[in-house]
């Protein structure tokens, strides 16, 4: 964010990859990699390109994540 404070995950919103990666802080191939590597849940409707990450699934992650802290 622009304005130096932390994005604020609404659990029942629907983000686009571009939304997603920005609120991560992360590039969007990174988040290609999380999506394949199963780490973030995405849907994708039959016939339609876009793909749909609700904010629950970007929660849940950053929830399961283990952050390892470097001596």
């Amino acid at each position: 964010m622009l304005d130096g404070s932390k994005p604020i995950i609404s659990e029942n919103a629907v983000y686009s990859r571009q939304e997603a990666a920005e609120i991560l802080g992360v590039s969007l191939s990174t988040l290609k990699k999380l999506i394949d590597e199963g780490y973030l849940r995405v849907s994708r409707p039959l016939g339609v390109r876009r793909i749909f990450i609700q904010g629950s699934s970007i929660l849940e992650m950053l929830n399961q994540t283990v952050v390892e802290r470097q001596a």
